[in-house]
């Protein structure tokens, strides 16, 4: 029985001692850092650090193939990188270029693979045409004291670093006045900006020290996936176009229905996305909301189009923009997260035109708009001809007015109506139901 003990206690210290605790710490997670380098992508990245860290890993390697993404993404996780509470390693497999060559330089190992590339990484706008536009010297100078820094931080050659983002910096031997600097594995070695060369995640990690450990791959879940595809440009600006659609057709419309309804989700699911990789606050969000009240007050207590109206459209407007570029953004940033989202309301503009004037001539539109009030005269509102009611709302000369016990949207003859005035329903246009004030007979 003594016997029994011993080797029992023997076992719990070999395995309590440093010895075992590093053969259970011989665990490696895997992170890809490939397609675009969007805000959605910190997130992940922080929390694979935090998970190795607490679980005591040898380290995390990631592996990097990509032509870059957004400035203000890759430097949080630059700054994660740099912070990170265990080792790191980025494995350049095939490509770290623009913002996936600051993330590759914050790692504490840099490895690359045969035929690798990393540079390129001048900050540029998107253009009009799907090209490229250059940005002002503060943008390239903030990114390459960012790059500077980052090599700095972690031994490799700083003037290197800045050679990749400004074509100004020339190097004798290396790169001259004028050109970007990219550079191949080779170069990259001779240059001592990578450490090594290796065919393999494993192979790279044995180049580094840490070989035989188990490799434990790990991708972005579902709800950072849907982040990351919510807060993608296309489609954060499509959720702005139809959640503008769905609230201008809701507006046009007395009641509260499907067009509403799709675009308050459209509208929430965008502020959701940008919330949660910190671009929108409460701030902006009750920017919006102020927005949207404001367009309510407008239509729904003094119609027509005036200071409340305008008002609304700029909080809304203001919100969004915010939302998009979050705090920091470059001048040249900020114009062009401006100009994409007015292009998406104007595009709503426009398709609100044509679905409230075609729609409801169509079986679907029938469906969707027909039961909120927005009829055609074919399909029945002659029988509001002669009908009498009342006011809801100024008449100015577009309102709201209750006739036969139903709200529907009215328009006058160009005469000021007050709320309360008796009205009669003089004419139907189409969609327009033309009232006068009643008469006495």
């Amino acid at each position: 029985m003594v016997k029994v003990v011993a080797a029992l206690a023997a076992l719990i210290l070999a395995w309590s001692s440093p010895a075992g605790a590093q053969e259970r710490r011989a665990v490696v997670y895997v992170a890809p850092i490939e397609g675009i380098i969007d805000l959605g992508l910190a997130p992940f990245v922080q929390r694979v650090l935090d998970q190795a860290a607490a679980e005591g890993a040898a380290a995390v390697v990631l592996e990097v193939n990509t032509f870059g993404g957004r400035v203000d993404a890759a430097v949080q996780i630059r700054d994660a990188l740099l912070g990170a509470q265990v080792p790191t390693v980025a494995y350049v497999n095939r490509r770290a270029i623009s913002a996936g060559a600051l993330i590759s330089l914050a790692a504490e190992h840099l490895v690359m693979a045969e035929g690798a590339t990393i540079g390129a990484a001048t900050p540029v706008m998107s253009g009009g045409q799907g090209g490229a536009q250059a940005v002002s010297e503060k943008t390239v100078s903030y990114v390459r004291k960012e790059f500077r820094a980052t090599a700095e931080s972690r031994k490799r050659p700083a003037r290197i670093a800045e050679a990749m983002v400004d074509a100004d910096v020339a190097i004798r031997g290396v790169i001259e006045k004028g050109k970007l600097l990219t550079l191949t594995t080779d170069e990259a070695l001779k240059h001592k900006v990578a450490e090594h060369r290796a065919g393999s995640v494993a192979a790279a990690l044995e180049r580094v020290g840490i070989a035989g450990a188990e490799l434990r791959a790990v991708s972005p879940n579902w709800a950072e996936n849907v982040v990351r595809f919510l807060t993608h440009p296309v489609l954060s600006s499509l959720l702005v176009t139809i959640g503008m659609l769905g609230i201008i057709i809701e507006l046009r419309s007395p009641g509260f229905g499907v067009a509403g309804a799709i675009g308050v989700g459209a509208l929430a699911a965008f502020f959701w996305g940008h919330w949660i990789v910190q671009l929108a606050g409460w701030g902006e969000l009750l920017l919006a909301l102020a927005g949207v009240a404001l367009l309510l007050v407008e239509v729904l207590v003094i119609p027509g189009f005036g200071f409340a109206g305008i008002l609304g459209i700029v909080a809304l407007v203001a919100a969004l923009v915010m939302s998009v570029v979050g705090s920091g953004a470059t001048p040249e940033f900020f114009l062009f997260a401006a100009a994409r989202i007015v292009l998406a309301l104007l595009v709503a503009l426009g398709a609100s035109f044509v679905m409230l004037r075609y729609m409801p001539r169509t079986r679907f539109g029938r469906q969707l708009i027909l039961d909120t009030g927005l009829t055609t005269e074919a399909e029945g509102d002659l029988r509001w001809l002669g009908k009498r009611g009342r006011a809801s709302s100024p008449l100015r000369p577009a309102g709201i007015a209750e006739i036969g016990g139903e709200r529907v949207d009215v328009v006058s003859e160009g005469e000021l109506i007050e709320a309360g005035t008796e009205v009669e329903v003089l004419r139907v246009d189409g969609n327009r139901i033309v009232v006068r004030r009643a008469t006495n007979n």
